[in-house]
């Protein structure tokens, strides 16, 4: 093979990719599955069985295949899909506080990727911390909102939620 062919399971994958996307989810599973027997050390074929279970809302049968990709290495934009997937299928099988290091993990590697704050805020959320969720959704929607009107009032905003309280705290009589 010459440096500018594509390793031998990369087409396939491509089209394994192509069909899930075109909506054939559920009949790509079993191609992905075979591929990942055949192909047990390739990281992206992990990656996309992983996405699989997930978009069918498999999440405790991605968590192994987001991990194993994880561990066997991927690109920068793959790693950081595989990052944010893993926390979230971490979150919705119960494993909160493995969701929140992934998060973690994910948002100190791709510190401009907002999406690992967001996501993180729903850990937060799941964790029984709804009071840091709403600061940091708060945050993520003054650093990246464009709108006028929040922006005409981000000091405030900003103020305001430095000072939540926990919902406890706040129903004293």
């Amino acid at each position: 093979m010459n440096e500018s062919s594509p390793p031998a399971w990369k087409p396939e994958l491509d089209a394994i990719v192509g069909a899930r996307h075109g909506g054939q989810v559920s009949g790509v599973l079993d191609q992905l599955k075979n591929m990942a027997e055949r192909f047990p050390q390739v990281a992206e074929v992990h990656h996309q069985l992983a996405w699989t279970h997930d978009v069918l809302d498999q999440p405790r049968l991605a968590v192994p295949h987001y991990e194993k990709a994880i561990a066997l290495g991927l690109p920068p934009n793959e790693l950081s899909g595989a990052l944010l997937s893993l926390g979230s299928s971490l979150r919705l099988t119960g494993q909160l506080d493995r969701s929140l290091e992934v998060l973690e993990s994910g948002r100190r590697q791709f510190p401009n990727h907002q999406e690992f704050r967001v996501f993180l805020a729903l850990t937060q959320h799941d964790r029984g911390t709804p009071t840091t969720a709403v600061q940091t959704l708060l945050s993520v929607l003054l650093d990246t909102c464009e709108d006028p009107g929040i922006n005409a009032y981000q000091r405030a905003l900003r103020h305001h939620g430095e000072r939540l309280q926990p919902a406890a705290n706040s129903l004293k009589n």
